[in-house]
């Protein structure tokens, strides 16, 4: 069971990839078909080229929609059953068939006697991504993709490359806090969409007029192959820090998932490497690359093609010497950090790796309006300095702190969790991470989701030794966590509040609550200068 945000959500998305072929069923002389099939297209049509185990029935039936969820299924759908982590899709098979749908593709053998046809393949989920492209007229083809891959700053850096190129009306973005779409925007669902539903947005972004897009690609949506046969301009490396091993069980498995994207594992290579060499998987991912295939590199390393010197870190800016092959310049940031100057090497190599002069995209950045819930400054009068970050690994919260220590007179206070249901062998470096960069922390719920939070402090607590254990508090209510360290907050001190960034819930065994950590901090502060004017 899914909570009621997440499911208006989902079906939000749905209806995004289904959009324009419910139309095409209802009246297809109303549909704009000038990238799309003219009429409904078949099955035969979408399978054409498509390695087949095994079929039932010639594939004549016109296909309205491409849907993954059974629930979702309509008359003329083409229904696709994807195994997962939590479900089968082949458990919903018959549903299908009886809501509608006029062929199933699976990778099991249904029998002669399945009701409908159906259509056996080695893998669904790459069907799924080339039946999707297809289906959509190739939209990936009309835009200049740069996928951007790493365990920290995707957001970021896609947010603040599509600002330096044009901005959120002609450059489209799929990404971790929304979907730019060049007319519209949508809420984002998943750091990286189904292939049906990317290429629906793709599709989306062509019809407003979009020639650029940027691409948070993660590394489960490689895994999951739903980003396969993706045409991309240009593939982005950031970092790989610990994350995700619940998942990806090894370092190794992490790294070799986000090395594909950038050797032709997905279907298709990209036509240029951007890479972090100060990360070490991006210094070694370098060297693995192809022969043949350009690269930008970027980083403080010396031998980056793009690089920073003579960092200076302020309390409202930071500034350092930009040096590239072509020239030099003093740059002033609105970005906080060192790892921001990381972010915005990136960013800046995207641009040039697309033909973009360095001078013209840094004429552009001191507009940038910063990112939603990444060292958002929340301002309620207070006279201390609080920020809601979204670092949810212990290398993302060892930045942060040590970032924040550089710029803060006086001591730094951090609220952070653990997610639930996720890898649970980085929740003790997390608390370690900010037992060393902040005088006090408070150990508090993020998203428990089915486990209880007791269990996810318990493998926190491996982290408090003897001698840190008394700068710790574990405190279950996230909105009393976060009140308890404004109250012990003075004047010059900074207040971290990590782990949510932008969202706006969390999640508890299958039900969602409305939770906004720069609400419920704004709205603390309020509520406490009142108070203490009153008494």
């Amino acid at each position: 069971m899914i909570g009621l945000a997440e499911f208006q959500i989902s079906t939000l998305l749905s209806s995004v990839s289904s959009r324009q072929s419910y139309a095409r069923a209802l009246n297809a002389d109303q549909v704009n078909s000038d990238r799309r099939f003219p009429m409904n297209p078949s099955v035969q049509e979408l399978i054409e080229g498509i390695e087949l185990v095994a079929r039932k029935g010639d594939g004549d039936r016109a296909v309205t929609c491409l849907i993954t969820d059974s629930r979702r299924v309509v008359p003329g759908a083409l229904f696709f059953a994807i195994g997962g982590l939590r479900t089968d899709g082949n458990f919903y098979v018959e549903e299908a068939a009886d809501r509608g749908a006029v062929t199933i593709v699976t990778e099991q053998d249904l029998g002669a006697h399945f009701p409908i046809d159906f259509i056996q393949v080695k893998d669904v989920r790459e069907t799924l991504a080339l039946v999707s492209r297809r289906f959509y007229d190739n939209p990936d083809e009309k835009l200049r993709i740069a996928g951007i891959t790493g365990t920290n700053g995707k957001t970021t850096v896609s947010m603040l490359a599509q600002h330096l190129i044009g901005g959120h009306d002609s450059v489209g973005l799929l990404g971790t806090i929304r979907y730019d779409l060049g007319k519209r925007t949508l809420p984002s669902f998943k750091t990286t969409p189904e292939s049906v539903d990317v290429h629906a947005l793709l599709g989306q972004m062509v019809d407003n007029g979009c020639e650029e897009a940027m691409m948070e690609i993660s590394s489960h949506g490689i895994d999951q192959k739903r980003v396969h046969g993706l045409n991309l301009e240009i593939a982005v490396f950031l970092n790989l820090t610990q994350d995700h091993i619940d998942y990806h069980k090894t370092m190794e498995a992490y790294y070799e998932a986000k090395k594909s994207l950038f050797m032709g594992g997905i279907g298709k290579a990209p036509k240029v490497a951007v890479i972090n060499i100060d990360c070490p998987y991006g210094k070694r991912l370098h060297g693995d690359l192809p022969n043949g295939l350009p690269s930008v590199t970027f980083g403080l390393n010396g031998d980056a093609l793009i690089r920073a010197e003579n960092v200076q870190l302020f309390a409202d800016r930071t500034e350092f010497d930009l040096i590239w092959p072509e020239g030099q310049a003093a740059v002033i940031s609105p970005l906080l950090g060192r790892y921001n100057v990381s972010n915005l090497l990136a960013a800046l190599a995207i641009g040039r790796a697309k033909g973009y002069d360095i001078l013209a995209l840094l004429h552009a950045l001191p507009s940038f309006p910063g990112v939603p819930g990444r060292m958002e400054r929340i301002n309620a009068g207070q006279e201390f300095n609080v920020l809601v970050d979204y670092a949810h690994t212990d290398d993302a919260l060892k930045n942060a702190c040590e970032m924040l220590q550089e710029i803060t007179v006086g001591k730094l206070i951090v609220v952070c969790g653990c997610g639930g249901d996720r890898d649970r062998s980085k929740r003790a470096p997390m608390l370690r991470a900010a037992l060393e960069g902040a005088a006090t922390v408070f150990a508090t719920s993020d998203n428990p989701r089915s486990e209880s939070v007791e269990q996810i402090f318990e493998d926190m607590r491996e982290a408090c030794t003897p001698d840190v254990a008394q700068r710790v508090m574990f405190i279950s209510d996230r909105k009393r966590a976060i009140s308890l360290a404004l109250d012990v907050a003075s004047p010059e001190d900074c207040v971290l509040i990590a782990g949510k960034g932008h969202e706006t819930f969390q999640e508890f065994d299958g039900t969602v609550i409305p939770f906004d950590d720069r609400q419920v901090a704004g709205e603390l502060i309020r509520l406490k200068a009142l108070n203490t004017q009153e008494a």
